[in-house]
């Protein structure tokens, strides 16, 4: 099979991404501790890697960026409240540039022919999201090793994100559900840390929408 890595969080996005993607890629998941809030994803993230059966997981620890990123965004900093509709403040600066960065780094290694992402077409307000970026992204990653495809050293990555194929997340929902089953409820999308989802945030929410869209009853734990 052809390799992809794909950008683990734990969240219900990207878990249900590998669900679409597992049965035609050998699928490597990486995970990223950037300083996050929610440090509940990762494990989250441990758990179904496993489940889905991934070649390798690996959990990159880059908590120095929480110190550059400062309280430019309520994700990292400990004194912004999170907002429960979408604010700018929740966007963490070119956080998907910094993940895909290194996530394609070890595509490349690996010999890896995509690379993906959990975004979907509900992440329009997020511009790391938008296919534009990603698009931009690949041609500059493949471009900055265009003396190793040329030679059959490195492989030419697809930067693939469901957002790329027009898949929103209740579509993505629909996907895992039936690979995943009620485990699904298991997923991590709430941006607080708390011993279960708190309800009120903007993913939580988020999350909430996506589920009554896609006809899924909700047995997802939220503390509101």
């Amino acid at each position: 099979m052809k390799k992809a890595v794909i950008v683990f969080s734990g969240g219900v996005d990207s878990v249900c991404a590998v669900s679409f993607l597992k049965s035609k890629y050998e699928l490597y998941g990486i995970t990223f501790s950037y300083g996050q809030k929610a440090s509940n994803e990762i494990t989250a993230a441990k758990s179904f890697a496993k489940k889905l059966g991934l070649k390798q997981h690996k959990i990159i620890d880059i908590g120095f960026m929480k110190e550059l990123y400062g309280d430019s965004n309520v994700l990292t900093s400990s004194k912004k409240k999170i907002p429960s509709e979408f604010e700018y403040s929740i966007v963490v600066p070119i956080r998907n540039a910094v993940f895909l960065s290194i996530a394609s780094a070890w595509a490349f290694t690996l010999n890896a022919s995509l690379v993906a992402y959990g975004a979907h077409t509900g992440d329009i307000h997020y511009p790391d999201c938008r296919p534009v970026f990603a698009k931009k992204l690949e041609a500059a990653f493949n471009q900055g090793e265009i003396d190793g495809i040329k030679s059959k050293i490195r492989k030419n990555i697809e930067i693939w994100s469901p957002y790329r194929k027009g898949l929103s997340k209740s579509d993505l929902l629909k996907s895992g559900m039936k690979v995943l089953g009620d485990s699904i409820f298991k997923t991590w999308s709430c941006y607080s840390n708390k011993k279960y989802h708190c309800g009120i945030c903007e993913s939580c929410n988020n999350r909430k929408a996506a589920f009554e869209k896609a006809g899924i009853i909700d047995k997802t734990e939220y503390v509101e």
